[in-house]
């Protein structure tokens, strides 16, 4: 009997030897490429100009959903995604940072024209009617919902991760909120490579 159980333990072990070997993800992002390789939006510029994620294909996109009157969660990530900006240098210029407004309400055009550049120059804040802003937050897997205030008005409860998007598109990946510069700066730098 003991030598049936150790020769099937011993066949356990030699299958289990010859399956795939997964290699470890070079990135510190979460690989979310299967699920958002294809994915893209429809709104448009401070300018009022349509824009996809197609007009953006040859620079690395870094994609975050928020609103401007966000307390804590949007300026923090602005904030580090501009001194991620100052970090990369000469390779800034490869990097297209996008803010894409869950507010379209409140966060008119003449908002969006100030808002994400007064972090940063190079900053876009992109909207759309109340449709194709939950069809974008559709196509990303965000969550949002408003949460009336005591005084009326009200919040935004939302996703607040941020993705990195290779030259293309064809890599996506999921940064988590308040991730470490240096780790982004990494990976922004090695999505820029896979062209």
């Amino acid at each position: 009997m003991w030598r049936h159980s150790l020769i099937l333990i011993f066949v356990f072990f030699l299958l289990a030897a010859c399956g795939e070997q997964k290699l470890p993800s070079p990135f510190k992002a979460s690989d979310v490429s299967s699920q958002y390789a294809h994915a893209d939006f429809h709104l448009n510029d401070a300018k009022g100009k349509p824009v996809s994620l197609a007009d953006f294909r040859t620079k690395v996109v870094v994609l975050f959903f928020g609103y401007t009157q966000c307390p804590d969660v949007c300026p923090t990530t602005l904030a580090d995604m501009a001194q991620v900006m100052r970090m990369l240098g000469k390779d800034a210029d490869n990097v297209q940072v996008l803010f894409v407004t869950l507010d379209p309400e409140r966060d008119t055009r003449e908002v969006l024209a100030q808002y994400p550049p007064a972090f940063y120059p190079t900053f876009m804040g992109l909207s759309g009617d109340a449709q194709a802003t939950a069809q974008a937050a559709k196509a990303f897997g965000i969550y949002y919902q408003k949460q009336p205030t005591k005084s009326g008005g009200y919040t935004l409860d939302h996703s607040a991760g941020t993705y990195l998007i290779a030259p293309g598109g064809k890599y996506v990946l999921l940064s988590p909120f308040a991730q470490r510069p240096e780790l982004l700066v990494q990976d922004i730098r090695l999505l820029g490579t896979l062209k």
